[in-house]
């Protein structure tokens, strides 16, 4: 590259024929100068943490926080990261945010299909995350894989759905998931209210089961932000909810040892 700005406005003198004299096959190439740019995903760069889900007797409910964070600056604080897939499942991802985006337009490309034939037929939550699990295994066997762990949950046809595929294509089915670091400190919460008891659980007991979860990963969690949406899926169809604020109670802090201007 030509750093002298005095010489940016003309091209430079050997790639410069004003006559056109030289025959075409040699004639100077352009190069594209961001060729050596278009690379695999090496590592995520803006990054989504933790997704929550867990079934209750009427359907799944997920739950995810609108922070995407570029390494640890805390960047964008109102990206949805829960998406509805026709009219029975959403899905939840983590990870980077630019491979989510890919597969919602994946997805809604197929939605689109589905709704083109017009025979009566949609996919459900079982065909999302079959197909998603494909996806990512067929990228992850070329070394080009979407780096996200996703959660799908849905309600078709009177049964509850709830699964999980990430990178590899590693998939499970739970009665409560979560991924990213609230698979560490959320799951115990989740499995200790939820596992066995998913047919008699309520609507506003699960609600406020993940409401808890998500103020616990705030404390814990430098990557997660006090603001959070609700995904809801039942006979009724998909809602996910506006941003909903955590109240959160910092005062304990002035106790501890070290804490700011303390230090004995």
């Amino acid at each position: 590259m030509d750093h002298f700005p005095t010489n940016w406005g003309r091209p430079r003198n050997e790639a410069f024929d004003p006559y056109a004299t030289y025959p075409l096959h040699q004639r100077p190439k352009a190069k594209d100068t961001f060729a050596e740019g278009v690379q695999h995903t090496q590592q995520p760069i803006v990054t989504g943490t933790s997704v929550l889900a867990i079934m209750f007797k009427d359907g799944i409910m997920m739950a995810a926080d609108n922070l995407a964070s570029y390494g640890s600056l805390a960047r964008f604080k109102d990206i949805q990261r829960l998406h509805p897939v026709g009219t029975s499942t959403v899905i939840g991802a983590s990870g980077d945010m630019s491979d989510f985006q890919a597969i919602q337009a994946l997805l809604d490309d197929i939605v689109t299909d589905e709704f083109t034939y017009q025979d009566g037929h949609d996919l459900g939550p079982a065909e999302v995350h079959e197909y998603l699990s494909r996806v990512m295994y067929a990228r992850r066997s070329k070394i080009d894989p979407l780096w996200n762990s996703i959660l799908v949950g849905g309600f078709r046809d009177g049964k509850r759905f709830l699964g999980y595929v990430d990178l590899l294509g590693t998939t499970y089915s739970a009665p409560s998931i979560a991924t990213g670091y609230g698979a560490y400190i959320a799951i115990p919460l989740l499995r200790a209210a939820v596992d066995g008891k998913q047919d008699t659980l309520t609507e506003e007991a699960a609600r406020a089961l993940l409401h808890e979860c998500m103020r616990v990963l705030f404390y814990r969690d430098a990557r997660s932000l006090d603001k959070y949406q609700l995904a809801t899926v039942t006979a009724a169809g998909v809602k996910i909810s506006d941003q909903i604020q955590i109240e959160t109670q910092w005062g304990f802090a002035e106790g501890i040892r070290g804490y700011g201007a303390q230090t004995q």
